[in-house]
């Protein structure tokens, strides 16, 4: 089984070649997000896997279903390991994206976004969403699995009933990992890595706690002894 660790390369290009250099793809994965990918282009994701690095693509894509569909297409052509699309897109958006993948010889790991780490109970309502942030998050939770998408982003706090609630081998991905001591920053729903794992977790994204610590390698791996 892979590590459950996937580090999130919000840097500068400098700073994330620098990174890769101090750490090793058998512990972990790593995410692309949009700062890296619109500041670089596509051409950083082959940069990347050349160093053995598996890519989780995170652009959240989330916009009509053909132009979905198109875009999930690029993605597949960059042999990512993991996308993902934002699940208000709607089901036939969904619906687009997984066929995209599914007419593909090439299967990464096809993930809906939920609700956004940042956002509590006060923030979807100012957005029109009546339900509670927990009913939310099972809502669209549900519909990606019911499209046959292989998992969901969720906060660390949805881990538990989500876990109840959903397939067993439905894949839930989990940014917002702090150790104790950390700032939040502008993450709201949180917990540390153990917590997350040992709620279900199968892969927990964790950012600037590694990749601003002085010796990146040793901080992964205090991190993974947790688990053992």
């Amino acid at each position: 089984m892979s590590s459950p660790l996937i580090i999130a390369l919000d840097l500068e290009i400098n700073e994330v070649l620098k990174l890769l250099k101090k750490i090793n793809p058998s512990d972990c994965q790593v995410k692309i997000g949009n700062q890296l990918f619109t500041s670089e282009g596509p051409d950083i994701i082959k940069r990347i896997q050349d160093y053995g690095f598996k890519v989780f693509l995170d652009l959240k894509y989330h916009d009509i279903p053909n132009t979905v569909y198109s875009a999930v297409s690029s993605a597949l052509n960059l042999n990512v390991w993991m996308l993902n699309v934002h699940s208000l897109g709607g089901k036939e958006m969904l619906k687009a994206a997984y066929k995209t993948v599914e007419n593909s010889s090439t299967k990464p790991l096809l993930i809906g976004v939920t609700v956004l780490t940042s956002l509590e109970d006060k923030d979807i309502k100012q957005i029109g969403l009546q339900k509670s942030t927990r009913e939310q998050v099972l809502l669209l939770a549900q519909l990606c699995q019911n499209e046959r998408l292989d998992g969901v982003v969720c906060s660390p706090k949805e881990l538990s009933f989500l876990r109840e609630s959903l397939d067993k081998d439905f894949v839930l991905v989990t940014p917002g990992i702090r150790s104790i001591k950390s700032k939040k920053d502008d993450q709201l729903r949180t917990s540390t890595a153990l917590e997350a794992v040992n709620n279900g977790a199968d892969y927990i994204v964790i950012g600037r706690e590694i990749t601003n610590h002085k010796n990146p390698n040793e901080k992964i791996h205090q991190i993974l002894k947790e688990f053992q």
